[in-house]
């Protein structure tokens, strides 16, 4: 009788593990790659390294954006963009 449990068992554990960590890291890993793919100039965005900047050219591969209005420029792999939008409120409310 124990051995029937263990074979019921075993794929409702399974399932629960892939409901709860699996499907949902790879629905943000798809919301990342779409925010990826849409980015565009005058963008604002941050990079996983917490730069903060306004994007000016984009590639298939590569984002430049201008981090100050020195116009200091940085180009980074789009892979290292992790957001999208306008950081300048957020950073000037944490002051």
């Amino acid at each position: 009788m124990s051995d029937i449990g263990i074979f019921i068992a075993l794929p409702v554990l399974i399932a629960f593990f892939y409901f709860v960590t699996i499907r949902p890291e790879n629905k943000r890993k798809k919301q990342l790659a779409e925010m990826r793919s849409s980015l565009e100039i005058g963008d604002d965005v941050t990079t996983a390294g917490g730069i903060i900047g306004k994007i000016v050219h984009v590639t298939e591969d590569t984002v430049t954006f201008e981090t100050s209005e020195d116009r200091v420029r940085i180009k980074v792999a789009k892979w290292a963009v992790s957001t999208k939008g306008d950081t300048n409120a957020d950073s000037s409310a944490s002051k």
